[in-house]
């Protein structure tokens, strides 16, 4: 009869040793594969939502989102004047009906991205921001700060149109706030990391920071374009 020779020790500890190391080469290639795959859904939903949003300028002849809400370049409020072109389902939250950051009954759908764990947990389940210059003039925009944009309100929001943007292959239009595929998580005040950016003419990219020229506050704010409508915010 014939004995079936089973592993030594020393030949199981080698195995274990190369099945350890081929997972430290293959475990970050896939994490990479797989927030790759993260980036182009999360740039598939802004080429969406540049659609809703040439869809409410088609029926507002070419005016640009503006409910007289200064913080309105903020997620949770810009979806409401959009929802219908966005097919978002959330209503006003009864307990603060007068609340635009709280919603209920509703899906994050295309406003949320795959990668952004703090969106869900902060911002009522939104990542993306849509540039104040949108419902600011050029002369307001050159003379506000990130104060005047946050918390202060010093200046009136005032309609802008679709004739106002002269380069809108180059304009933001929308982006995602943090740097959601390139830790840190880093906001739009901040020369760290890459994000998605939507431009006006409809296309998306996927940006460092150091691509998009320094606003009138010095970040890559695009809030804060220099010349607002009139200028850009990258080559």
């Amino acid at each position: 009869m014939h004995r079936t020779r089973g592993f030594t020790l020393i030949e199981l500890l080698v195995s274990i040793g190369i099945i350890v190391v081929l997972a430290a080469i293959l475990l970050p290639v896939l994490a990479r594969a797989r927030e790759r795959a993260r980036i182009a859904v999360c740039m598939s939903n802004l080429r969406q939502i540049g659609i809703a949003f040439r869809m409410y300028t088609d029926d507002a002849d070419g005016a640009f989102p503006n409910t007289g809400d200064p913080y309105l370049w903020m997620g949770r409020r810009w979806r409401w004047p959009l929802a219908r072109y966005l097919v978002f389902t959330g209503q006003s939250d009864p307990a603060a009906p007068a609340d635009p950051n709280r919603s209920v009954n509703g899906t994050p759908h295309i406003l949320i991205c795959p990668s952004d764990g703090t969106g869900r947990l902060k911002w009522d389940s939104t990542s993306y921001g849509y540039s104040a210059a949108f419902y600011h003039t050029s002369k307001q925009i050159n003379q506000m700060t990130t104060d005047d944009i946050t918390r202060l309100n010093r200046f009136p929001c005032v309609t802008q149109y679709e004739e106002a943007v002269l380069s809108p292959e180059r304009k933001v239009l929308v982006a995602e706030w943090l740097t959601n595929h390139d830790p840190p998580a880093v906001g739009w005040w901040d020369w760290r990391g890459s994000r998605n950016y939507l431009f006006v003419d409809g296309h998306a990219r996927y940006l460092r920071a150091t691509s998009i020229h320094p606003a009138v506050n010095g970040w890559p704010d695009i809030n804060l374009t220099r010349n607002g409508l009139s200028g850009y915010d990258n080559d």
